[in-house]
């Protein structure tokens, strides 16, 4: 698979997710999408996506949207069943 392929599926699937949670969000009672736990995963796969090679002009579009939630990555340095509550809170920015 090629760099922009690679870059493309994860896209798609990203976009995918999007729908997803906006859906779920209305389920379960148009909660603000900023309250869905799922955000934290959506970080994640955004954050990955960013660092696919291939994007073109659209990489500049998920950067932009990476950057308004960095914070809600999943820390790589430990894992989380390895975190205290409290190292928890402070990854999770709660």
């Amino acid at each position: 698979m090629t760099p922009a392929e690679k870059f493309n599926a994860l896209a798609a699937f990203y976009e995918q997710l999007k729908t997803v949670m906006a859906a779920i969000s209305v389920r379960k009672g148009s909660i603000p999408i900023d309250s869905y736990v799922g955000r934290f995963f959506a970080a994640d796969v955004l954050e990955m996506l960013v660092s696919e090679n291939g994007g073109g002009e659209r990489l500049k579009q998920y950067r932009d949207e990476f950057e308004r939630v960095k914070d809600l990555v999943t820390p790589s340095q430990k894992p989380i069943h390895e975190m205290t509550l409290e190292e928890f809170e402070k990854a999770m920015n709660i």
